[in-house]
């Protein structure tokens, strides 16, 4: 048996790709240390000992997690609000989201039928996805923390703020699969009498129907999550307890709420994972 030689070995054991996994490394650091520089990143400052002494001494009291039965009550009380937030959210962006995706839709035009799309119905088009922009555009934060000094602390707040931001979300998403997806049978209708509805229901949807839903299911999963955030504005639900435990520096009820809060969101997964599954 002949050996290798030391040259041909260290030649097979060299990565041929090193050079450019340097040069790309390199180049990500030159390019992202700018933008650390522009945030003032500086995750040391955890460890200075005006920093750490006192959230040491918060985590300490979060054993043992509060358990007494009158709270308890509270929580499962406001995480049921919580997922009604979100719940209630997700239909008024459905409400939203569905006449604005068929109007907007480019494969439900009567006019593009020709190959080129009028010039009324391209403006009016054009108007309704900047009306989808500027919905999604808004982070729903921002419109609970608008909707809050109108109609005051509470779940309206939390549900306007969801429906609005995950409205437009889901109509510009809706009209992409539509307009992506088979367009063929929906044009075959629309071209024999048709309406934009008919077209969508019985031409679109039974081809989409199974990544439509599944996108909504992913946007309600989505919305529980946001529904805990809005609360620290006064939305409702299990954030403003979990605010208000925060405030008052009571560890023992905030790690309850946040053993809570990662069982609410394991369940909404595990749920949307389950109809993504019934629907396939």
């Amino acid at each position: 048996m002949t050996a290798t030689p030391p040259t041909a070995a260290r030649a097979v054991l060299r990565d041929p790709a090193w050079s450019r996994r340097v040069a790309g490394t390199l180049l990500v650091l030159a390019l992202c240390w700018p933008l650390l520089a522009a945030t003032e990143f500086a995750p040391w400052r955890l460890l200075d000992p005006g920093s750490l002494r006192p959230t040491l001494a918060f985590l300490a009291t979060f054993l043992p997690p509060a358990h007494d039965p009158e709270f308890l009550g509270l929580v499962a009380r406001e995480t049921w609000r919580t997922v009604a937030v979100a719940s209630a959210g997700m239909t008024l962006a459905l409400v939203l989201a569905v006449p604005l995706t068929l109007a907007a839709t480019r494969a439900l035009s009567i006019s593009a039928l020709t190959g080129r799309m009028a010039a009324g119905p391209l403006a009016a088009r054009q108007a309704l996805r900047a009306l989808l922009v500027l919905l999604r555009s808004v982070p729903e934060l921002v419109w609970a923390l608008v909707f809050v000094r109108v109609t005051g602390l509470g779940a309206t707040a939390g549900v306007l703020a969801i429906g609005l931001t995950y409205g437009g979300m889901l109509g510009k998403v809706y009209s992409e699969i539509l307009e992506s997806g088979e367009t063929e049978a929906g044009t075959a209708l629309l071209r024999n009498g048709a309406g934009r509805v008919q077209a969508f229901l019985h031409g679109l949807l039974p081809q989409n129907a199974s990544e439509l839903l599944s996108y909504t299911i992913y946007r309600w999963e989505c919305a529980i999550r946001s529904s805990v955030v809005l609360g620290f504005v006064g939305a409702g639900g299990l954030g403003q307890a979990l605010d208000s435990a925060t405030k008052m520096f009571n560890g023992g009820e905030v790690a309850t709420m946040l053993i809570v809060f990662v069982a609410l969101v394991a369940l909404a997964d595990r749920a949307s994972a389950w109809l993504r599954g019934a629907i396939d």
